[in-house]
């Protein structure tokens, strides 16, 4: 399993921005819950699956199989 950042530096720039004004919560979601802290329980569920390959929600992370 191989977890990188999006290529669009543009992208990490801004979600990299808007996850230290939140403290290091996603930027993309409202709530402020441990659920949401960078990288997301979304996320960790998503690249728990071996057959997944993609970005996290808010594009920040690529997962490659």
């Amino acid at each position: 399993m191989k977890i990188r950042f999006n290529e669009d530096k543009k992208i990490v720039d801004a979600i990299r921005s808007g996850l230290i004004k939140r403290e290091g919560y996603c930027p993309c979601r409202i709530q402020k819950t441990e659920d949401n802290i960078c990288m997301c329980r979304e996320f960790r569920e998503q690249i728990a699956d071996p057959n997944f390959e993609g970005y996290c929600h808010c594009m920040l992370y690529y997962k490659e199989k």
